[in-house]
């Protein structure tokens, strides 16, 4: 570490003492010659820390200060395409991101997700999750130092940047891959290839207890290789080659990515694909236990050279593998800081096709706490398909069959069901398991697609949702478009690459032109954002939502409505949300009972009274978040 003063050098060394523990029990946890390779990621780590700018080192010096900063409840995330939000399509420049960042802060968003911005391989690449070059940005966005230069900007004006890092598989074309196909012994050893796919152990056993992603356009989990002359492991897509987790190579290089992509000023890395990249034979390969132990000796690694870099588990599982993903048992407050909430995005949309917050509850209410450095990233809508996690266990002990909600869910939400407001489309459909997941903008899914089957319910339904997102603590993100009220794109299919996919329906552009409606009180624009808009001005004045506060869902209140008691020391917040299309009645003396003796909804500013029977009467699809008055 020549070249660095005595503070400098001090500072890499306390860090070095205090995250070293929790790197070498992440590594021996997978790898037998711990030590070293622990000892390679602290080389990785120092030249990172040596590398770093004087700008960053400042960052990591107030967020050390200040390590729940992103747990306050001024954080309000935003999710897009760059080429799909900003107007030219690049990072910077005319047309670029940064020229949107007036509605950004309209919204008073802190955590903007940029969908994959790092070099892809040409031609189908599953969004931009087929990697071919981590170093390099997609050249019709930018460089990597227009890159530098948004992170510089979207700092200064209090916006953390998002990215992606694909951890499971990069692109056939990647350097990686291109090596392992010229014969290079080395790199082959970077993937999991079976020349025999009979063998025991291959992929003809492993097939037999692995669920397939993509069905429809990707069956099965493995792929011939003419260059190999051997099968490769392809989760995925036959483009995308699964990495081999149990090299330590592999580690040591994805540590190297780490520390430069915080150098570059990206504040939260989004660990994609997280679940899946232990593999053993007769499991789904999903949520194996040395997943949590690599996140941890790479959360260390980032610890040591850049501690403001925060990690995101992109972990879209059932509700009981969940929690994991933010630390429990030995890992607690030791892999990822972040983790998607997708059990809450299912439940929204369940209690709002059913009018009931049964099922909701239970599940809701059957997840331990958070540790105390771990935070949720909740949403109503993402750039995925929604998939409906209905945990079998949490449906039976409410008298429900899992397969059989999750088929009436699919049924709703493609609009098929009688009844149904939704004009959702039905994604990857497997004959054989009869699941089904939904593409759909928010707005389309809600009830305020093309055919505007229930207008005035859906704004209302919009609103309902998003309430209950930003009300559960954690970092509400939202999902571009969705703010605007956008419906499905028409013409999703018609751009090249896209018409296999249609989840690009609900990825609609933001034009200028819409962006502007958000002005103009008659249109659908404008009274979404402003619904929106107002729940995050609104939640950054109360305390009671930090993320640390403790979440209790009531579980004997009316079925229709969904009651959440947030306690913080500065008092209670109680989200009252009902789901049903009529008022739905509510004890005001449970609010007694919590502490609220004057109570009064934050949000629509008005002292909640019962009448002499001692009853609250809910409005329907109300959202009130409930505090002393």
């Amino acid at each position: 570490m020549t070249g660095l003063d005595d503070r400098r050098r001090t500072t890499f060394l306390l860090r070095l003492d205090r995250w070293w523990p929790d790197l070498l029990a992440g590594v021996a946890a997978v790898h037998a010659d711990a030590e070293r390779v622990a000892t390679r990621l602290v080389e990785v780590a120092a030249r990172g820390y040596v590398d770093r700018p004087d700008d960053l080192h400042r960052l990591d010096e107030r967020r050390l200060l200040r390590p729940d900063w992103i747990q306050q409840p001024d954080a309000v995330g935003y999710a897009c395409y760059t080429e799909r939000f900003a107007e030219g399509g690049t990072l910077v420049g005319p047309g670029g991101l940064t020229e949107r960042l007036d509605h950004l802060r309209d919204l008073g968003v802190t955590y903007l997700h940029l969908m994959p911005l790092l070099m892809p391989r040409e031609g189908d690449n599953d969004g931009g999750y087929a990697v071919a070059d981590y170093r390099a940005v997609r050249p019709d966005l930018g460089t990597v130092d227009d890159l530098r230069d948004l992170a510089t900007v979207l700092r200064a004006n209090g916006i953390s940047l998002v990215v992606d890092l694909v951890l499971n598989h990069v692109a056939r074309e990647h350097a990686w891959a291109r090596a392992a196909r010229a014969g290079d012994a080395t790199y082959r050893d970077y993937f999991h290839v079976f020349p025999d796919r009979a063998a025991a152990g291959g992929p003809d056993d492993l097939e037999r207890t692995l669920p397939e992603v993509f069905p429809d356009f990707a069956p099965g989990s493995f792929t011939h290789d003419p260059d190999l002359d051997a099968w490769v492991w392809t989760t995925f897509n036959s483009f995308q080659w699964d990495l081999d987790w149990s090299n330590p190579a592999v580690l040591v290089e994805y540590a190297d990515i780490v520390v430069d992509l915080a150098n570059l000023g990206v504040e939260v890395l989004r660990l994609d694909a997280i679940a899946f990249l232990w593999k053993r034979l007769g499991t789904s390969c999903q949520n194996q236990p040395e997943v949590h132990a690599l996140t941890q000796a790479l959360r260390a690694t980032a610890r040591m050279a850049a501690p403001a870099l925060l990690f995101k588990a992109e972990a879209i599982v059932g509700p009981r593998d969940l929690m994991p993903y933010l630390g429990v048992g030995e890992h607690t407050g030791r892999v990822s800081d972040l983790a998607y909430h997708n059990s809450l995005m299912v439940q929204v949309w369940s209690m709002l096709a059913t009018g009931d917050t049964v099922l909701a509850r239970e599940a809701l209410a059957g997840l331990p706490p958070t540790p105390p450095s771990g935070t949720w990233i909740t949403y109503l809508r993402c750039h995925d398909d929604i998939g409906w996690a209905i945990d079998d266990a949490d449906a039976g002990a409410v008298g429900l069959t899992g397969a059989g909600h999750r088929h009436f869910l699919a049924d709703f939400y493609a609009g098929d069901h009688p009844g149904s407001w939704a004009e959702g489309l039905v994604f990857q459909h497997n004959p054989e398991t009869g699941d089904r997941r939904i593409s759909g903008t928010a707005a389309s899914l809600a009830g305020l697609g093309a055919h505007r089957r229930d207008p005035d319910g859906a704004f209302a339904r919009l609103y309902l949702g998003h309430a209950i997102i930003a009300g559960w603590g954690g970092v509400p993100v939202i999902w571009s478009g969705d703010e605007l009220g956008l419906p499905n794109d028409p013409d999703w299919a018609a751009e090249p690459g896209h018409g296999d996919d249609n989840r690009w329906a609900h990825r609609p552009r933001v034009t200028g032109a819409a962006l502007a409606r958000r002005h103009d009180p008659a249109t659908d624009e404008a009274r979404v954002h402003s619904g929106i808009a107002h729940l995050m001005r609104t939640r950054r004045t109360l305390p009671q939502l930090h993320a640390g506060a403790p979440v209790e869902v009531l579980t004997d209140t009316d079925p229709g409505v969904l009651a959440v008691v947030r306690r913080h020391p500065s008092g209670v917040l109680v989200g009252l949300y009902n789901v049903t299309t009529s008022p739905r009645p509510f004890p005001l003396a449970r609010l007694h009972d919590v502490g609220l003796a004057r109570p009064l909804d934050a949000l629509g500013g008005h002292a909640v009274t019962a009448g002499a029977d001692g009853v609250v009467w809910v409005p329907p699809y109300a959202a009130w978040w409930v505090v002393e008055g």
